[in-house]
């Protein structure tokens, strides 16, 4: 089972280097992050045109989160427990059944700039919430995937720059620890695993300025942990990096990995 995760930076907007990908790639379940549209407004019909099931948890012109997937979702769930009040629409669980079941968990954390200030408070405190939700997960004993758009660079190797980040909320030394804490609760990180030990990337993001694609100014916030049922099942690990060459891209790309599932 191929089991992709993509910030696709505005659904509506690209909608059609989404379903291009998902033309070629052909990934059973698909995490989407920032998808930036309410759920009546996200574009099913081309989607469901290639066998994909979908669930989405939107919000007007910011963040979203969505599932696609062409096997039955089941058990869906929308929001990050623990916050009642929190309405920002980051997070969303289903369980996908294929030779075995697995637990998905899509999630868009939040970014954190500028820090110090709220939006850094909220950031930390999100990923103390996910913590909590991720050692349940971990408690279940089913195969889980927790993945989407980190907007953590968890290490130096993590940045083409790392000097370049050090104000930003996504290297400060609160997040990397925090992400760590995940990791240490039995998570593996699956392209960390992939590529043991490489002393530059790989990177998931390139921003649109000053040619980072060009020169290659990449940072890797984009982040598949496994529980350690999944890690058993783990075939392969892969990041779709051409994709952000081609035409009207996202700033991010897809990672996936492929279970024996």
């Amino acid at each position: 089972m191929k089991i992709a995760t993509f910030n696709i930076n505005g659904i509506r907007a690209r909608i059609e280097t989404l379903t291009g990908w998902l033309a070629d790639a052909q990934p059973d379940v698909v995490v989407l992050q920032e998808i930036k549209t309410q759920d009546e407004s996200f574009p099913r019909e081309p989607i469901a045109d290639l066998g994909y099931n979908i669930e989405t948890h939107g919000q007007k012109g910011f963040n979203g989160v969505a599932i696609l997937s062409k096997l039955a979702l089941e058990d869906v769930t929308r929001g990050l427990p623990g916050d009642d009040t929190d309405e920002q629409a980051r997070y969303i669980e289903a369980t996908v059944v294929g030779r075995r079941a697995l637990r998905i968990a899509g999630l868009y954390l939040p970014n954190g700039n500028p820090q110090p200030g709220p939006k850094f408070d909220y950031k930390l405190a999100w990923m103390k919430r996910l913590r909590q939700r991720g050692q349940a997960l971990l408690a279940a004993e089913m195969p889980t995937v927790m993945m989407g758009d980190y907007n953590v660079i968890p290490e130096p190797r993590d940045a083409a720059f790392p000097e370049r980040w050090v104000n930003d909320a996504l290297y400060q030394p609160e997040s990397r620890a925090a992400l760590r804490r995940i990791l240490f609760d039995g998570w593996t990180d699956a392209v960390r695993l992939r590529h043991p030990g490489s002393t530059r990337g790989p990177f998931t993001f390139w921003d649109y300025q000053a040619g980072a694609w060009q020169r290659d100014n990449g940072i890797r916030i984009d982040h598949v942990l496994l529980s350690s049922q999944a890690t058993d099942l783990l075939i392969d690990v892969g990041i779709d990096r051409d994709e952000r060459a081609k035409d009207k891209p996202s700033d991010h790309v897809p990672v996936w990995v492929d279970l024996d599932a």
